[in-house]
């Protein structure tokens, strides 16, 4: 049975009730991930190490569309020359205000092949970049977090099913964004029997 995403209240469905592999996110088994903080994270992502798993914490960044739908998450590359999903694909309108997802200073803001990115420097060697926005800041601006840094454009998705690009990086190394963000929303697939409705 398919359920409507956001339509299940977090915690109404009991921890261990979901048969393991029975649920997935994106081409990843749920029974294969673990939860750290707010965020859900494949075993070995390089993201896994990003942010203690003390589930009091709060997430330090914000969703950059409102939207917490990923529609296609990260996927971890062998090495640093080796395909890969370096960042995830958030659900997003054309024309959707894009926001910075924490405070920082605006260290490119500008086209990259043809797509619009703006990457923003928030310290101590961590880089948020959007990609697929028609930036309306410039490079060396200081952003706070929340505020709009461009609005979602075409590019990395198609404009038929069009989403925003966030990607990270820790010492310019490739991370899983997902650690950093309140807890997404995913698609719920529970059996007849589970379903509380």
């Amino acid at each position: 049975m398919s359920v409507p995403v956001g339509s299940v209240p977090v915690g109404s469905v009991p921890v261990g009730s979901v048969p393991v592999g029975s649920v997935s996110v994106g081409s990843v088994p749920v029974g294969s991930l673990r939860s750290v903080g707010a965020a859900v994270l494949a075993p070995g992502s390089p993201g896994a190490a990003v942010r203690a798993a003390d589930a009091q914490d709060e997430a330090p960044w914000v969703w950059p569309t409102g939207s917490r739908i990923v529609e296609r998450g990260w996927e971890a590359p062998a090495d640093d020359y080796s395909p890969g999903h370096r960042g995830i694909d958030v659900a997003a309108s054309i024309g959707t205000p894009a926001v910075a997802v924490a405070s920082g200073t605006v260290s490119f803001a500008g086209s990259v092949a043809g797509r619009g990115v703006v990457s923003i420097d928030h310290g101590g060697g961590l880089v948020s970049t959007l990609d697929s926005v028609d930036p309306s800041v410039s490079t060396g601006d200081a952003v706070d977090q929340g505020s709009t840094v461009g609005t979602v454009s075409v590019g990395h998705c198609p404009a038929s099913a069009p989403c925003l690009h966030l990607g990270a990086r820790v010492d310019g190394r490739y991370v899983d964004p997902l650690p950093y963000l309140p807890a997404a929303e995913w698609p719920v697939l529970l059996p007849d029997d589970a379903w509380p409705g």
